[in-house]
């Protein structure tokens, strides 16, 4: 079993059919004061955690969240448990609201938004020794800073594997922080910006990093991906680019199934590669689904080879 930590969330996105660069002064940038009429709002379902346990879903990867949400999270968890998520480690806080990611985005895709973080601040009260079940690999997604390292700390303990995906709170992990979740793990991943943020703060280079790590992935948004610093993975071709928030999640998914299954690392790659397709098809990042011919067609299709999932 995959056992996926991080956030829950709802993303509230709002679409602004304007630029935002047309509205912002540059010499006035210390005392913005703005407000942008936005034509369409959708609520969707997200957060790291849930959004790569939705796609493992959909690769029937077995899989189980251990996360904290709020009062409001009926109707999400009613969803995870449709598509065959295990939601019993899913801690409720009655007290609090789930975490909530409000954003608008203009026609060019740039974004302003805000984060709330809810009942994601109980997360550093849950403990990987909690799930019952045999767990194969844990992923430790963006949550609060404490919690990632401490299912890192769990995951060690445990002599479980752990895939280490700082992202978003980068700036808020100490390189202490960064340290201690890095040097044990089996997987670090991250796009390119990250990357070169870790770099930066921890003194290291790329070779000195994948030293510490068995696998090192770094994407490259519509570039693909790189992994341990040599095998390059190109995009799948999407019919159409709707959206492009959770292609990461979705691809960290489709890699880890592929690596449990005991596939070589460019294979995985382009599993996740595909995943991500279908996500930057869809507004919203639990919004598409595919069934496992669709998905070995599309993968055969791109990469002009077989596969079974």
């Amino acid at each position: 079993m995959i056992l996926v930590t991080g956030s829950l969330a709802f993303d509230q996105i709002m679409n602004f059919p304007g630029r935002f660069c047309d509205a912002i002064m540059p010499d006035k940038i210390h005392m913005i004061n703005l407000s942008f009429l936005t034509d369409s709002l959708s609520k969707n379902f997200g957060g790291t955690a849930g959004n790569i346990a939705y796609n493992l879903s959909l690769l029937e990867a077995k899989t189980a969240v251990l996360a904290s949400s709020g009062k409001d999270f009926l109707a999400y968890k009613n969803f995870l448990d449709k598509v065959g998520v295990n939601t019993a480690y899913i801690k409720e806080c009655a007290d609090l609201f789930t975490a909530n990611y409000f954003v608008v985005v203009d026609r060019r895709d740039n974004q302003i938004g805000g984060f709330y973080s809810g009942a994601m601040v109980k997360d550093k009260d849950l403990s990987i020794n909690s799930v019952k079940e045999k767990i194969n690999l844990v992923i430790i997604s963006p949550t609060d800073p404490q919690a990632m390292i401490n299912f890192a700390k769990q995951s060690k303990e445990k002599n479980i594997p752990y895939v280490f995906d700082p992202g978003m709170q980068l700036p808020r992990l100490s390189n202490n922080q960064l340290e201690q979740g890095i040097k044990n793990a089996e997987i670090l991943i991250g796009n390119d910006y990250e990357m070169a943020l870790i770099q930066k703060r921890l003194n290291l280079t790329a070779e000195q990093i994948l030293k510490k790590v068995r696998i090192l992935i770094t994407t490259l948004a519509e570039k693909g991906s790189i992994i341990n610093n040599k095998i390059k993975i190109g995009i799948a071709k999407p019919e159409k680019i709707i959206d492009p928030v959770g292609a990461g999640d979705a691809y960290r998914a489709g890699f880890t199934a592929g690596y449990l299954k005991g596939l070589d690392l460019e294979t995985c790659g382009q599993i996740g590669a595909t995943v991500a397709c279908y996500a930057v098809e869809k507004k919203g990042t639990t919004a598409h689904s595919f069934t496992k011919k669709e998905f070995c067609d599309r993968f055969e299709s791109n990469f002009g080879k077989k596969i079974e999932i």
